[in-house]
């Protein structure tokens, strides 16, 4: 499992309440979440994101709040990963439990820059920066965690368990 793209990159402490402001919590429908994804912390977020692309951020990524949403918007505006330096702890596990690929690499948050393009295998834990030409290597996933991203998420790797 693999993904590559553009990089928008964040700083620190970037929290669920600005991943997703509260104010759209009255839904759980991924397409309209992702309409509001990032709004409060980069008003330009959905103009310059692609299918495919992936967030970089330093320290403490998804903190605050314990909401599922934010994790699904950013899945559904398009974000194939995040790298962060380290991920607040029930973020890293709504993003698994939803499907959403990340990768903590405390180097590669740090030297990748917005618009670099970058790859990240997630079996192996390799992040290459194509646009610096470097390569880092961040936290593997173990084999379940792989199984439940590639299924789409806990709900789908269950559903595939059953057969």
């Amino acid at each position: 499992m693999k993904a590559e793209g553009k990089v928008i990159k964040y700083g620190n402490n970037v929290d669920t309440d600005v991943i997703i402001p509260a104010r759209y919590l009255n839904t759980s429908e991924p397409k309209e979440l992702a309409k509001h994804c990032m709004e409060d912390i980069d008003a330009e977020f959905l103009t310059k994101v692609c299918e495919g692309d992936i967030i970089v951020a330093g320290t403490n990524f998804g903190c605050g709040s314990s909401r599922e949403h934010a994790p699904i918007a950013i899945k559904a505006s398009g974000i194939s990963c995040v790298i962060a330096e380290t991920f607040a702890r029930i973020f890293y596990r709504n993003a698994i439990n939803i499907g959403l690929p990340i990768i903590e690499c405390p180097e590669a948050a740090k030297d990748i820059d917005s618009d670099d393009r970058v790859s990240v295998d997630f079996e192996t834990g390799k992040i290459v920066n194509l646009t610096k030409n470097k390569e880092y290597m961040g936290v593997q996933f173990p084999e379940f965690m792989r199984e439940i991203i590639s299924a789409d998420g806990l709900i789908g790797s269950v559903k595939k368990q059953l057969g």
